[in-house]
Formats: structure tokens, sequence, C-alpha cells
């Protein structure tokens, strides 16, 4: 069992939310390059691959005394596809010196011939998983990714058996009504649990952009209809009721009630009832460091600043930073309240 922070790690975390100046970060989120190996239907990431974008290692060296010395416990490798970096393998080896932590988020698509890498530095995996093997090719729009998949976590628990390997299913038209088979789709890949998002439609955290490309679906088009999200109400409640040891053993990460907030997220947009009330203080607790150096106080608010003009504890301590946490009111801002992947970290909690 991982220790919990120290008194003096807590006392920073209480005090950077309490007066909106940065004193500790404990996660710190990276994305090590800017494109992305799958061409993912709710998402225009795969567009940017031709700019070829990525985060030098010196800027990564940079980085090091300072995570120290921000109490930073993990560190979050994102995409994008992170296996993408010209230079991983040197990239995760000087993050795995930081001593914090390390999860990889990922496609899964090259996980195979990363495995002995992947399986020696980092702490956890998490996976994406759009469901049963024929949906997840259609929405990842890469031949075979459900098989790739499979051999990637398999070649990672061939490496180290212990080493957690999660997915995280996003959900959208095209497969709100397969939530249990999904479910089941984890288990036969052999992970050790799932977690599901709301599909992102309003914001430009995943570079969706209006008129990139004729590739992607609108998010009108992807967001499930006020019929189709009462009807995933209804499945949730069902599967709660058939299946409650989904939950009881963490197999699904999210309790029913919290499952039940991605409906009601999809009714809210189409002006059926209130938006979840969001709980989170991702913005005091953590931090997104982008492929081009743009630092965001989290996925979907705008950046605060950019380590091509500073360090990252300059950043995170500027006027600019601080001004925006102190006036940040989780609970009536907009980006918030449509927020579909909040993080709420108390003094104590392990990131």
């Amino acid at each position: 069992m991982r220790p919990l922070p120290s008194l003096r790690a807590a006392a920073a975390r209480t005090v950077t939310q309490l007066t909106g100046r940065a004193h500790s970060l404990p996660m710190l989120v990276i994305l090590p390059h800017e494109g992305c190996n799958a061409k993912c239907v709710m998402c225009d990431i795969w567009k940017t691959n031709p700019r070829g974008v990525e985060l030098p290692l010196e800027r990564i060296d940079t980085l090091l005394p300072e995570l120290q010395g921000l109490s930073t416990e993990r560190i979050v490798l994102s995409g994008g596809e992170a296996l993408l970096h010209s230079e991983f393998e040197a990239l995760a080896r000087r993050l795995a010196s930081a001593g914090a932590k390390l999860t990889l988020l990922s496609t899964g698509l090259t996980l195979a011939r990363n495995a002995p890498l992947v399986a020696e530095l980092f702490d956890e995996i998490v996976v994406s998983l759009d469901g049963p093997e024929l949906v997840h090719d259609q929405i990842r729009r890469v031949p075979r990714a459900f098989e790739k998949l499979r051999g990637g976590v398999a070649a990672l628990k061939a490496q180290r058996s212990e080493l957690r390997v999660t997915a995280r299913s996003v959900v959208q038209r095209l497969n709100h009504h397969l939530l249990e088979a999904t479910i089941d789709a984890a288990r036969s890949l052999g992970l050790d649990a799932i977690s599901f998002l709301a599909f992102d439609g309003t914001s430009d955290a995943f570079a969706r952009t209006p008129g990139l490309a004729a590739e992607t679906p609108s998010a009108d088009q992807l967001t499930p209809t006020p019929e189709e999200s009462r009807s995933l109400l209804r499945l949730i409640g069902h599967l709660e009721a058939s299946r409650p040891e989904l939950f009881a053993s963490r197999f699904v990460t999210e309790s029913p009630d919290k499952l039940r907030r991605i409906p009601r997220l999809f009714l809210a947009l189409h002006g059926l009832g209130e938006f979840p009330q969001p709980r989170c203080n991702a913005p005091w607790v953590s931090a997104v460091v982008e492929a081009n150096g743009d630092v965001r106080p989290c996925f979907f608010h705008r950046p605060i600043g950019s380590l091509t003009k500073g360090s990252l504890t300059e950043v995170l301590s500027s006027p600019r930073a601080v001004a925006f946490r102190r006036r940040l009111d989780v609970a009536t801002d907009p980006t918030c309240r449509r927020c579909v992947c909040s993080l709420e970290l108390g003094p104590f909690g392990r990131p």
C-alpha cells in the first residue's frame, strides 16, 4: 500500500486551494506527442499528425527538479498517443527518475512491441476501449484494433502479471447501448477494471475543430438523443440490479450513481434537466503540459502559460494562473458544468 502524503505535502495542497497560489502539484499530465495512431470518430487529434509536434527532452530535463519541489506524486503520459514520441524510452526513463508514480494512457495499438519498456517503468496503464470487437474497430477506424489491443494487454501481463492495466471507454451514440457488452469485452481482454466517460462535444480538449476535415461526425451526431440517454439510464439500473458484483468489486470503477451522471449530462445538453453538479479541484492539484509547451490548469480550460516562456513553477505561480484559480467557481463555470472528466483530490488523497 502506498503511503499517504506527508503532513507538509497535505498542508501545501490546502494552502494552494485556499490562496490560488501553487505550493504543490500532486499530479502532472504530460502530452509528449501531438498526434495519434487511431482515427477515432469522436476525436480530431489524429488530424494533427502531419505537424509532428512533440515535447523535446530538454524541456523534460528542466521539469525534473521542479517536480520534487512541487511534491509531484504521479505523472500521467497521455495524448494523442505518447508512444509515438521519437525518443519515448529516453523520455520515460527521465520521468521515472523523478520518483513519482507513472501512468500511461494509450490506444493500445503498439503496446505489444513496447511491452518490456512499459512494464518496467510504468505503474499503471489505461487503454482505450470503445466496445466489443466490431464496434471498437468501427469507432477506432483502425483495422484489427481490438486484436492489437488484446495482444498488447497480454504482452504487458506476460512481462509483469501484477501490473495494473485498465480500460477507459467514451460513451457516445455508437456504443451507448453496449455498456454491458463493453464491460464483458474488458473482462475478455484480461483487464483489471474499466471506467466510463461521456463524449465531450463542447470543448477543444480533443482537437475538435469545426471545418478541419469532413471525416469527423459533428457533436450532434455523436451525442445520444434524449430517448437514447433515458435508455442508458435504464441500462445502468439493470446492471446495478442484475450484476451488482461489477460495482462491489470495483471492476467498474464508477458507482451506479456516478455512471448515471453520463446520461444526465447528455440530457442537460438537450435542455432536459440540470447539468450534474461537478466535484472537482483539478486546477488546484494538477496541470497539463502539452506537446507545444502550453500549460493548462486541466484538459478543458484554456492555457495559463507556456514552458517556452518560463519554468513550470513560474507558469503555475504567475499572476494569470493565480487569478484564474481565485475566480474559478467550479459550480457555476460553463466549462466545468459540461466537463466529462473531473478530478477531486483531498489533502491526503493519492493521485
